[in-house]
Order: C-alpha cells, then sequence, then structure tokens
C-alpha cells in the first residue's frame, strides 16, 4: 500500500476515533473497516496485525456492556431505565441535532425514575438513578475509546513494520 492509502486508512481510523465520542460516526466499526482494508490490500503479515486489532475492539465491544451495566444494575438502575432514556435520546437527537441525544438520555432516565419510584423523596432518587446511569455511559465510552486507541496503536505498529 503507498503513502496515499495509508493516509486514506489513517483518516478513516482517526475518523472512527471520533465517531467514539461524537455517537452520529460509527466508530468501532470505522476503526475495524479501515484496519480490515489495510490487512486485505497489504496481505501476508498485516493479517496478524489485523488481528490484533480485532481482538482488542471485541474485547471493548463486550467490556463496554458488561462492565458499566453491572455497575448499573447494583444501583438499581433499571434496563427498562435505560432503554426508554436511549429511545428519548434518539428523540432528542432529531429534535435537537447532537446535544439532543445526551439531554434527551438524561431526561428520558429521570422521568422514568420518577415515575417509577414513590415517595418523598422520589426527585431525589429519580435523580440518583440518572447521575449512576450517566456515569455508565461515560465509562461506557472511556472502555470503547481505550480500545479503539489500543487497536489504532496496533494498526500502526503493523504500518510502520511492513512499510
Amino acid at each position: 500500500m503507498g503513502d496515499a492509502g495509508l493516509v486514506a486508512v489513517a483518516a478513516a481510523i482517526a475518523v472512527g476515533l471520533l465517531g467514539i465520542v461524537v455517537p452520529v460516526l460509527p466508530g468501532t466499526v470505522l476503526v475495524a473497516v479501515a484496519a480490515l482494508v489495510w490487512a486485505v490490500v497489504e496481505g501476508g503479515q498485516a493479517w496478524l496485525f489485523f488481528a490484533g486489532t480485532a481482538v482488542l475492539l471485541a474485547a471493548g465491544q463486550v467490556a463496554m456492556y458488561l462492565l458499566p451495566g453491572r455497575r448499573m444494575t447494583r444501583a438499581g438502575v433499571r434496563g427498562s431505565t435505560l432503554a426508554l432514556g436511549g429511545l428519548l435520546g434518539i428523540v432528542g437527537f432529531f429534535a435537537i441535532p447532537v446535544v439532543g441525544l445526551p439531554l434527551g438520555f438524561v431526561l428520558g432516565v429521570f422521568l422514568t425514575e420518577l415515575v417509577r419510584t414513590t415517595g418523598a423523596d422520589r426527585a431525589r432518587r429519580a435523580w440518583s438513578a440518572t447521575v449512576t446511569a450517566l456515569k455508565g455511559v461515560g465509562l461506557s465510552v472511556a472502555i470503547e475509546a481505550t480500545a479503539a486507541l489500543l487497536a489504532t496503536g496496533v494498526w500502526v505498529v503493523g504500518a510502520l513494520t511492513l512499510r
């Protein structure tokens, strides 16, 4: 692969890394596809580096759902609360581009927990569940970003080694 091809793959990976933080772009998928294209074009030992990239990305995807989910379950945040928060986040994304997604998620989790809980301190408990859900989302993004950065590092080593 020539220099122009490497620059194109690097740009696609950079956009993928950005896509992990900005939920408009398919971040991890873009990183994986860019590394796959590089391995197909490069051939030979590039497949070993692609395998390392793929393993890191897959492990990140598993961890980003398991670890925050377990934490939120222990804190009493239900899966249905997160699903309704996500649904309102999607609606918010289309109503108010980009910032509507997190705003809709927060509002959805808070309202769902407010309706679900009872008692005089229900607003406090609903807000506590919302904060726990936001921390879980932040941890999930951090895990995915770390896995993608490590995978990018594997690709960079491969691209420099096989050059």
